[in-house]
């Protein structure tokens, strides 16, 4: 199939109306005639999606083909840059609804090695989200009719790195060895009174320790944008990288994609935080023992290389009662994520009936003989 430029649409070939990619079908659909085409599906074999040296990443090293040129927003609000249509000059920004104006000039960016299609529908990100709003606790009356009401879901494409590197660290450390032995020790009982009893007590036994890790780190990732609170991304957690398909902009037809603001360089710095992370347990595995102390470490990288990827996210950024809040659903597995009014009129009545009941509970067994059956006689 023709791949056009960035911004472009896709026209059916029967009737010339511009196909989207469908998540239920898996390839190309016209709404307005039902021609359908197909796309390429199911795992891909292995190293058919590319690697880029790091090193020529952040060196501006690429060649042309590896980049391209996008129209860009950038939202106020949330920091997102949303790619735009060639014919679309403004729009709201699909994480918070802020509008956003298309910039004057194309940026040139790392063009994504891969994309995972969606593969939740619309009309079940929509029933998960109702579902969600409809069954919070302490949530303001009318949200679960507000929940039903159809809010507008958007199809959108999140940038992410991955990073592959080959690290070997050498370390220096102690290893500790608790043991346990029998010793005197003077205690305080109840009446107040000192005394001595015997009581096992542990103790550490410390041994030089040294040696040699080594890990292979495969698509490690990391969000290329900061458009989502940490906390939503976290909880979309965790993306199977497995479904990932070499990038065609066909499987943006009908969706909008985020450009990433996190470069490769930033990214990697993510990346090489969890590593270390990693090869720390894996230096205490290695030293062993009941304790371990790390008391030097170098670690020897090499191998790196990274891939930009894009990964589906419905969201919705709705108001209620004249606030904002936003809704993510993973568009892999249909896990979600979003913000919530709360109802501080419901949970003010709740804590004052426990207060109540707690508080009338206490009263009565302090006044026995209010009880129907009264005092020193069996509750029937």
């Amino acid at each position: 199939m023709m791949q056009p430029s960035e911004g472009s649409s896709f026209p059916c070939a029967t009737c010339g109306a511009a196909l989207r990619f469908s998540p239920e079908y898996g390839g190309l659909v016209c709404d307005h005639c039902g021609n359908r085409e197909p796309l390429p599906a199911g795992p891909v074999p292995p190293g058919s999606i590319p690697e880029t040296a790091f090193r020529a990443g952040i060196e501006a090293q690429l060649p042309e083909a590896a980049t391209e040129l996008r129209r860009l927003g950038r939202c106020p609000n949330c920091g997102a840059e949303v790619g735009f249509d060639a014919a679309v000059h403004s729009s709201a920004c699909p994480f918070c609804a802020t509008p956003i104006v298309a910039g004057p000039d194309p940026a040139r960016r790392i063009r994504p090695h891969a994309v995972a299609p969606f593969a939740v529908t619309g009309a079940a990100a929509r029933a998960a989200m109702q579902r969600w709003l409809g069954g919070l606790w302490f949530a303001p009356s009318g949200l679960a009719a507000f929940a039903r009401g159809g809010r507008a879901l958007e199809g959108v494409y999140v940038p992410y790195w991955t990073f592959d590197a080959q690290t070997r660290t050498a370390y220096s450390g102690r290893r500790g060895t608790v043991c346990y032995e029998t010793r005197p020790v003077t205690v305080r009982d109840a009446a107040g009174a000192m005394r001595t009893e015997l009581r096992q007590v542990a103790r550490v036994s410390w041994s030089a320790a040294s040696g040699q890790v080594q890990r292979a780190f495969d698509d490690v990732l990391v969000l290329a944008s900061h458009s989502l609170p940490e906390g939503h991304t976290e909880a979309l957690l965790p993306w199977d990288l497995s479904l990932l398909q070499p990038y065609q902009p066909e499987f943006l037809a009908g969706f909008r994609s985020e450009a990433y603001s996190v470069t490769p360089d930033q990214g990697m710095g993510e990346a090489r935080a969890y590593m270390d992370r990693m090869i720390d347990r894996d230096i205490r595995f290695d030293i062993g023992g009941d304790r371990q102390e790390v008391l030097a470490a170098q670690t020897e990288v090499s191998g790196q290389t990274f891939k930009h990827v894009l990964l589906p996210v419905w969201t919705a950024a709705y108001r209620f009662r004249g606030q904002s809040f936003r809704f993510v659903v993973n568009g892999q597995t249909g896990k979600v994520e979003g913000e919530r009014p709360w109802s501080w009129v419901k949970i003010a009545a709740f804590f004052l009936a426990l207060a109540l009941l707690f508080g009338g509970g206490a009263w009565l067994m302090q006044n026995p003989d209010l009880l129907p059956w009264g005092q020193g006689q069996t509750p029937p």
